[in-house]
């Protein structure tokens, strides 16, 4: 059994996310120095919550295992897109629902061909993480938490812009 492969993959998205926290903590702190307000926070904790378990679940259970290129390879183009959304957001981007009224929304990027590509994004990595350790039932299960978690967050971002919009 060689643990590296696993170790690395999922060494590699701690630390990323851990450096996406920090990064969108440091931009919400400055969208709020500059107006903005957080926007239907109750959720929040809840999301946080199921990606946490999600990714210390996998450490339990994933580590070990074999990594299947092909999952690896789907999740790779995952993170690139990724990139591109953060890329595109720059300093709007943030893990909360944070309304910086009189902005326009930004509409270049991945945003000229879907309103939440961020959010399309997360669904595919929280399935394809766990398949990538061939692992489709913890795909499944967190795939059906996030999808209500998502189904809240968006609903509460749309009535959020619908209403700064207004």
């Amino acid at each position: 059994m060689m643990l590296w492969p696993s170790i690395a993959l999922l060494s590699f998205v701690t630390l990323q996310r851990l450096a996406e926290l920090a990064y969108a903590k440091r931009n919400t702190a400055a969208l709020l120095a500059r107006g903005a307000r957080e926007c239907a926070g109750e959720h929040y904790p809840f999301m946080v919550a199921m990606h946490a378990a999600w990714l210390v679940g996998l450490w339990l259970l994933a580590t070990g295992r074999p990594v299947d290129p092909v999952w690896l390879l789907l999740f790779m183009v995952l993170q690139g897109l990724r990139l591109w959304v953060l890329a595109t957001l720059k300093e709007r981007w943030t893990t909360r629902i944070i309304i910086l009224p009189g902005a326009p929304l930004v509409t270049n990027g991945p945003y000229r061909f879907l309103n939440h590509p961020n959010y399309v994004i997360v669904v595919a990595e929280i399935a394809v993480l766990p398949l990538c350790f061939g692992m489709p039932l913890y795909a499944a299960i967190f795939s059906l938490l996030n999808g209500i978690i998502l189904t809240i967050r968006i609903r509460a971002e749309n009535a959020c812009l619908r209403q700064t919009a207004a």
